[in-house]
């Protein structure tokens, strides 16, 4: 663990770091020497495909030594932190495999992200860097870097991939490495994700080496990915599910090929499946299901295709059920978290299994509990909350004593706020959520987040936030309000235009907005989200 950071980011008990290793779950490895090991062994295979552009491991393994150098020389040190905010592109493998050499710290952001997440993680993980593409998807990443430099007090370079404006451009960056630095234990923090929580501002996820690359080795495994798995990075690079389930680093890890799509839709992705014969990629419930409608149709050979994951989100059997046919290839459920727990179904599960569970725990040292609200074991098969521990789930956010006594049993369980019952086969089918968080597409959003944005509208007095059913997304994003005595409520356009004026994310912004002179109630006088997740609550306006 770097210098501070062990307070930080709690770890794991001495006997069970101690049994992981013992069970060959963890080897002592880390990012930048498993990028630098496979370069030597197969220095001119294809590791990174983008467009026309096609990186062997040698041409990465290097781009990473002098990006490294590049960064150290402008003062980038070991346990620092760097918010990451780039789209499907090689810089940001270059970007990060160099931090990973370096020690310091990867924030992962996603390109939705706008000024009120990034202000946070900026000020909130004492970054010194922000790394941006000059724009993307018509929107200009370094108008909000501009705003984000003003306000976050530590952070000293703004690093562009792109023409950079005012900042520094990326491709300045690299210089030749003078002498390789030593690099970070296997048992040092790699990098922080972001919490798809219930709180108002998202939690920052410790990652190691150790246990990052054990759940890369499971994945690969369970997966069947090898040296000749070439996969589709079709959703963002920097969220969990692609980057290691098994993901872009789990590609990288088989010594694979990655092809990056800028964009998720069928009309970008089946041209380069045909184009560079993809054998796995990952999608989330909405885009597969998309994907199946315009398959029917595509001019494009998908034949090569020989999984495809789908995760993120539940996928109902019904849907399940209407991909099976679509692409000749395995279906296959994924249920996870950035926290650490992953379930498969097998490859070579019934179909049965794969249409109505979401999969078994990768490890064998993955320990589960599911209780009830009292926290007593429920009966075999009967639902309830889903508690985890293993070799690869975290023990604890980074920097949040006072949540983790509350996300955490003193036994070191982390508490999923998922709501699934076991089969008799092991598998988990998810029943619902406990915690107040809305699946939207994939995306998780806290309600918490939304509710205090709207409440700063100087025509609400009060705001709840649900999650509503929704066929295409699973959960849409409805926000009741009251208006202010004497005050008109805005509409839904209104209140959207007006948070995105706040700086929040489109993914975040209500799909429904109603109003209602009163929230119903709990017979203990609490607001009952579960009434207002019905379609038509008590007082609900158009």
């Amino acid at each position: 663990m770097t210098p501070g950071e062990s307070a930080a980011a709690p770890t794991w008990p001495a006997e069970f770091a101690a049994r992981y290793r013992a069970a060959g779950w963890w080897r002592g490895e880390t990012f930048g020497a498993m990028l630098r090991d496979r370069a030597a062994a197969h220095p001119k295979r294809i590791a990174l495909t983008a467009g026309d552009r096609h990186l062997t491991y040698a041409a990465l393994d290097e781009a990473a030594d002098r990006m490294a150098a590049g960064l150290l020389a402008l003062g980038i040190a070991p346990g620092d932190r760097v918010v990451v905010q780039l789209p499907n592109v090689p810089e940001f493998f270059e970007v990060i495999f160099a931090l990973f050499r370096i020690g310091a710290l990867p924030v992962f952001a996603l390109p939705a992200h706008r000024e009120a997440e990034i202000s946070y993680f900026c000020s909130f993980t004492e970054a010194v860097a922000y790394v941006i593409p000059a724009t993307w998807e018509g929107y200009d990443h370094r108008a909000l870097a501009t705003r984000v430099l003003a306000a976050a007090p530590t952070l000293r370079h703004v690093l562009v991939a792109g023409e950079p404006g005012g900042h520094t451009a990326l491709g300045a960056v690299p210089r030749d490495p003078v002498a390789t630095p030593p690099g970070p234990n296997p048992e040092d923090l790699a990098f922080l994700q972001l919490s798809g929580g219930s709180t108002g501002v998202p939690k920052l996820i410790p990652r190691t080496h150790d246990d990052y690359l054990y759940s890369l080795r499971g994945s690969n495994e369970i997966c069947g990915v090898s040296a000749d798995t070439v996969y589709l990075c079709a959703l963002p690079a920097a969220h969990n599910f692609p980057l290691s389930s098994p993901g872009t680093l789990g590609t990288l890890y088989a010594g694979g090929r990655v092809v990056l799509s800028p964009r998720p839709d069928p009309d970008t992705a089946f041209p380069l499946i045909a184009r560079e014969r993809v054998t796995l990629t990952a999608l989330v419930p909405p885009l597969a299901l998309a994907w199946a409608e315009a398959a029917a149709g595509t001019p494009h050979d998908l034949g090569t295709l020989r999984v495809l994951q789908v995760g993120g989100a539940k996928l109902s059997r019904e849907a399940a059920t209407r991909l099976l046919p679509a692409f000749g290839a395995t279906l296959q459920q994924v249920f996870g978290m950035a926290e650490g727990l992953v379930n498969y179904t097998r490859l070579d599960d019934p179909e049965e299994l794969i249409v109505s569970t979401q999969g078994r725990p990768l490890s064998p040292d993955d320990e589960l509990r599911i209780v009830d609200e009292e926290g007593r074991p429920v009966p075999p098969g009967a639902p309830g909350h889903l508690l985890t521990r293993g070799p690869y789930t975290i023990r604890g956010y980074w920097r949040a004593p006072e949540h983790n006594a509350r996300a955490f049993t003193p036994d070191g369980f982390y508490r999923t706020g998922d709501l699934v019952r076991l089969t008799p086969t092991g598998h988990l089918v998810v029943t619902g959520r406990a915690k107040d968080q809305i699946n939207r597409g994939g995306e998780k959003v806290a309600a918490e987040e939304i509710e205090n944005h709207l409440l700063a509208h100087p025509a609400v007095h009060d705001a709840e936030v649900v999650a509503q059913p929704d066929p295409y997304l699973g959960e849409r994003i409805c926000a009741y309000l009251i208006a202010r005595q004497g005050a008109e409520l805005p509409g839904r356009a209104a209140v959207r235009a007006w948070l995105r004026a706040r700086g929040l994310a489109e993914y975040k912004l209500p799909d429904l907005v109603r109003a209602v002179t009163a929230f119903p109630t709990t017979g203990v006088g609490k607001v009952s989200k579960r009434h207002l997740r019905e379609p038509a609550p008590p007082g609900a306006g158009s």
